[in-house]
């Protein structure tokens, strides 16, 4: 079907253009006058949903505002410290040791690293080797040789003395670099190495007093909190005044320099004349057990510790044990005393040779001079009877000998002020009283053993009236006008025999200066108490060695005020004449003479009163070993009894 809408013309209304007819509709409504505004209904909705947002968001801030103030408060106060505090701990110097004259023996100083950095040399490495060398003391080759390893950061000299460094300054080379740290120095080299010992680069100290007394010797320095800026710059007048103070304490030893000295040139010269393995000498004061003298050969450098062997670097003196021979008579004498088992005018035979529970036990002397018969206390330790001990320690039940030993301390430390101190060794008790060998062996002093250091303080009760002292080389920390900051708190002596009894034994041991084995410690004008002794040497897998031996010596003086303990022990030498008397008692004479100049100890009497000058039957002028005696193996592995 055709449409009946006539087709638009150009006047129709359908051909008019958009604009007129917005025009138009504009006219007719501007006719009716303006339109009434249109108010859009409020949402409840909206109004409580804002009202949860703000709510909400009031909440959150109050909440976090708690956790920041509240819960989180200490740690983010230690945080905001953290950033604007810095810790400083100002290095300090550790303290010197010195002797008891005030003598330097270990002290920190400042040193230089020197350093090359070829790469930056504005000369030839020839003319810088040039003129390093008379300063560094090392030929130019050398440093040149050194120069050529690297291009940078090559170390040439590790501690440069601070004159040397100046030296180094001047000379204004480019491409050397010398940075400045602290050395611990030892002005008296291996003369105390045995006793001061050394530390590390660590500055740890790893031997002798450095180790022992570290926390003494370490200076307690609290880190100090300063301010900074925001740039990490430190505010200089929050720095608290005087934070790098240090005190002026030291740690001083109750040893002496000069008799020091003296005491390792004695040793040294016997060492080497006896081809000596090794060798210690200690002087003790027995009225408290301070140490005046403590020596162990060989020794080392601890400025260059690094260069010996690390053998060295132990105090044999206290770390090995060793049995102590004839030494040890005067303390059985002693023990027998006390216990009232004999009397000082108690007389006993000397048959020379006899036989205990199948086993042979003789007098060094038996095959050339026999029987010796009825001797006294005091002329079976001027022969060093091994048969008159045997006899001496049978008068005793060998329960009551053995509690005896553990009271002096046998199979204990004597807790010295040095490291690394090991106990003696005891047998069991029930060995030791089951076996009548062990008592017989103990009497002259083989089948147990202790260190050096021990017999030195058994040997300090005879000298002092009977008392244990502890033996100990530390006085205390004192400042540079000799006040005392700290001293050590030492045990209290122990009472162990009485005065009678030690002054009867030291009657005896001075008839062995005056007219048996010990005549090679005589010095005119003194009184000098003393014994010998030169003792096989236990085999570690039992029984003895056949030839080597420890020689020994012990002297105690002056008799009538008896106060200083002398022990020299040297540890297999080597020749037919080498003994107690030949080896060991000529360096305690030497130390003793050194004494009496150092302390001014006055004659004990004329010399023409001396009692070695009085007639004597005439001795052995040494103490041949015990090893030249059939002396029985050590009981640990029991030989076949001899028929």
């Amino acid at each position: 079907m055709a449409s009946s809408v006539p087709p638009s013309t150009p006047n129709s209304p359908q051909a008019r253009p958009l604009k007129a007819v917005d025009e138009s509709w504009q006219n007719e409504v501007g006719a009716l006058g303006p339109l009434p505004p249109v108010h859009a209904q409020p949402s409840p909705w909206r109004l409580v949903l804002v009202w949860i947002v703000l709510m909400t968001g009031g909440l959150g801030l109050v909440a976090n505002l708690f956790r920041l103030q509240v819960v989180e408060a200490e740690k983010l106060k230690v945080r905001a410290q953290d950033q604007q505090m810095i810790y400083l701990r100002p290095f300090v110097p550790r303290r010197p040791i010195v002797d008891r004259g005030g003598n330097v023996l270990a002290i920190d100083q400042p040193v230089y690293t020197l350093y090359a950095h070829p790469r930056l040399f504005s000369e030839t490495k020839e003319a810088i080797a040039a003129k390093l060398s008379p300063l560094l003391k090392r030929s130019t080759a050398k440093l040149i040789q050194q120069f050529n390893r690297a291009d940078s950061g090559i170390q040439v000299e590790y501690s440069l003395t601070e004159d040397i460094a100046d030296q180094i300054k001047d000379l204004q080379v480019d491409g050397v670099e010398m940075i400045r740290h602290q050395q611990r120095l030892y002005p008296q080299q291996n003369l105390f190495a045995d006793v001061v010992g050394y530390v590390n680069l660590d500055r740890k100290g790893q031997a002798g007093v450095e180790y022992s007394q570290q926390k003494l010797l370490e200076r307690s320095v609290q880190a100090v909190r300063l301010s900074r800026t925001g740039s990490g710059a430190l505010i200089p007048d929050q720095v608290p005044g005087g934070f790098l103070h240090v005190d002026d304490l030291r740690l001083q030893l109750t040893l002496d320099s000069r008799l020091q000295r003296a005491a390792r040139f004695a040793l040294q010269q016997q060492i080497k004349q006896f081809n000596g393995k090794r060798g210690s000498v200690i002087v003790m004061d027995a009225r408290d057990g301070s140490l005046l003298s403590f020596v162990s050969e060989p020794s080392y450098d601890p400025n260059q510790y690094f260069k010996f062997n690390v053998e060295l670097f132990k105090n044999w003196a206290l770390t090995d044990l060793y049995e102590p021979g004839s030494t040890f008579k005067p303390l059985n004498v002693a023990i027998a005393l006390e216990s009232g088992a004999i009397q000082p005018n108690s007389v006993f035979n000397d048959e020379g040779q006899i036989y205990v529970d199948g086993w042979p036990i003789a007098d060094y002397d038996f095959d050339y001079v026999g029987a010796r018969g009825p001797l006294s206390i005091a002329q079976i330790l001027q022969h060093s009877s091994n048969v008159g001990m045997v006899h001496i320690v049978q008068q005793m039940p060998p329960d009551v000998y053995y509690s005896w030993l553990q009271r002096l301390g046998l199979g204990q430390t004597v807790g010295i002020d040095l490291p690394f101190e090991i106990a003696g060794s005891l047998k069991k008790r029930s060995q030791f009283v089951s076996s009548p060998i062990e008592p017989a062996t103990t009497s002259f002093g083989q089948g147990f053993s202790l260190t050096p250091i021990q017999l030195v303080q058994l040997h300090g009760a005879l000298a002092n009236g009977g008392k244990l002292v502890t033996p100990h080389l530390v006085r205390g920390l004192f400042n540079t006008d000799g006040q005392p900051y700290w001293q050590p708190s030492l045990p209290p002596p122990q009472q162990i025999f009485s005065p009678q009894t030690t002054r009867s034994v030291l009657a005896m041991m001075e008839s062995v200066v005056a007219q048996g084995t010990g005549k090679s410690a005589q010095i005119p004008g003194y009184r000098i108490a003393g014994k010998t002794g030169t003792a096989q040497k236990a085999n570690p897998n039992g029984g003895y060695h056949e030839y080597a031996k420890i020689t020994s010596f012990v002297g105690i003086f002056p008799v009538e005020a008896p106060r200083y303990v002398v022990v020299a022990v040297i540890d297999e030498p080597q020749g037919d004449d080498a003994f107690g008397s030949t080896v060991a008692a000529p360096i305690v004479k030497a130390v003793m003479e050194a004494l009496i100049t150092i302390e001014r100890i006055p004659p004990s009497q004329p010399v023409a009163n001396q009692p070695w000058n009085t007639p004597s039957a005439p001795t052995s002028p040494a103490t041949p070993p015990a090893w030249n005696t059939p002396t029985p193996p050590s009981p640990a592995i029991p030989p076949q009894p001899t028929p």
